[in-house]
């Protein structure tokens, strides 16, 4: 008898096992932007990311909205376990109903990927900076500047040089999370800027941080300000980059493979 219960057991644990193994990570791509700018961008920002989410054999499910509404229902957002905020500005949510169930959800355990225009999100809500790391306080013209990397063992960085030349928009932020990681500064030597004394100044020194993770209340959270263009989101250094925030947000899940599904909202 107690070699039929041990062996139940054990079968019970191989199901239990095999069932969470092929439990399919599932990730929302959100993109929301209200009245102000709204980036060109986002159409090839989402079409990357469900490209990783089908790379190197991943068998992650991606939904795509724009539509606030999708945080009304607590229970649906808890389903996922990232969710990637793809070039999101202004209000991001519509009533304070939906970012409570954004707040919980990352109260909960839940991971965040901030991309590019995702700062300048919720510019009223201090929570949401915390979040995310910071907040946005503007940009010189678009050009050339030097990115240095401080994390060169983040899967996020590990494939660049030591300094990555990139043209983007540098954005400078404030509000910042003393619990981020700072993973890639840019070189405000190299940024040609009439206002930079007034801010940034030399607050940073000569370096502004420019992409980050944390672990913060309760969440895992990774932030890149790079990726104005649609070019960018063709890029192979900036996939890879964009690729490894994805996994460090999902952390163990990371592992999981196969094909995926993608999902239209």
């Amino acid at each position: 008898m107690k070699k039929r219960i041990l062996a139940g057991l054990l079968i019970l644990t191989v199901i239990c096992t095999a069932q969470a193994l092929t439990a399919n990570p599932h990730i929302l791509i959100y993109t929301r932007n209200s009245q102000g700018y709204i980036h060109d961008n986002i159409p090839a920002c989402v079409e990357c990311v469900k490209a990783i989410c089908r790379a190197n054999g991943w068998t992650f499910e991606t939904t795509a909205v724009d539509d606030s509404s999708i945080f009304n229902d607590a229970e649906k957002i808890a389903s996922f376990d990232v969710l990637v905020f793809a070039n999101t500005n202004n209000d991001a949510f519509e009533n304070d109903q939906q970012r409570e169930v954004f707040q919980q959800y990352i109260r909960s355990g839940g991971g965040f990927v901030g991309i590019h225009s995702a700062c300048g999100s919720e510019r009223n809500w201090p929570w949401f900076w915390a979040n995310l790391g910071g907040k946005f306080v503007r940009h010189p013209p678009f050009q050339k500047f030097d990115v240095v990397v401080i994390d060169k063992t983040h899967c996020s960085t590990v494939h660049l040089p030591a300094v990555w030349q990139w043209e983007d928009e540098f954005y400078y932020m404030n509000e910042l999370n003393p619990r981020i990681k700072i993973l890639l500064a840019g070189d405000l030597r190299t940024v040609e800027d009439n206002q930079k004394d007034r801010y940034p100044g030399r607050v940073f020194g000569d370096y502004f941080p420019l992409a980050w993770c944390q672990e913060f209340d309760g969440g895992r959270q990774w932030y890149t300000a790079l990726g104005h263009k649609i070019e960018h989101y063709q890029d192979p250094d900036f996939i890879k980059h964009l690729e490894g925030g994805i996994r460090w947000a999902l952390g163990d899940k990371a592992s999981q493979n196969s094909t995926v599904e993608n999902k239209e909202q």
